[in-house]
């Protein structure tokens, strides 16, 4: 059965203070639809500020196959953040390091959510025995790794789909 990591999040509100019940969770394969619907829905919003729509459309051309992907999440460290009982964001872990992929829904930005999440993954990491977590971010994702500690390896041009697009390889040791 996978791990329930209940967290309780406040932010304010219009003056008030509202909690915010965030379950951060090993994946299930019940997850792997929405999951794909959010890596989709989100390179299309959220990435859009940072990515030409040519650029968008390589990346996520359209919603995943859910059943390849469930394929590759079940043999990695996946972790889901979970609120009123729907997917809010991801984070794929390989066991070398590789932080392959983390994904917050449009509306969990800003909220802690990728912070929290990011947390688990780390715990993740060193329960593995990893001295470093690497990733390949976006130009989107990349001040959000920076204020995780991510150092900045170098600025890549990668192709998708024959569009080049540009990323940051950047790495972060863990103790």
């Amino acid at each position: 059965m996978p791990r329930r990591n209940p967290l309780l999040i406040g932010m304010r509100l219009g003056g008030t203070l509202k909690e915010l019940v965030i379950l951060i969770r090993d994946y299930e394969r019940g997850d792997c639809s929405a999951i794909t619907v959010l890596f989709y829905e989100t390179v299309h919003s959220v990435n859009s500020k940072d990515y030409s729509g040519e650029q968008i459309r390589a990346w996520a051309t359209e919603v995943p196959d859910a059943g390849a992907w469930h394929s590759r999440m079940v043999r990695r460290c996946t972790l889901v953040a979970e609120e009123d009982g729907h997917v809010i964001a991801f984070a794929e872990l390989e066991r070398d390091g590789h932080l392959d992929m983390l994904y917050c829904r449009k509306d969990a930005i800003g909220r802690g959510v990728g912070w929290h999440l990011y947390q688990a993954v780390e715990k993740r990491a060193t329960v593995l025995g990893l001295k470093r977590i690497f990733a390949e971010a976006s130009i989107t994702a990349r001040p959000f790794f920076e204020r995780q500690g991510f150092i900045l390896r170098r600025q890549r041009t990668v192709t998708r789909g024959g569009v080049e697009m540009t990323n940051f390889a950047m790495e972060k040791q863990i103790t």
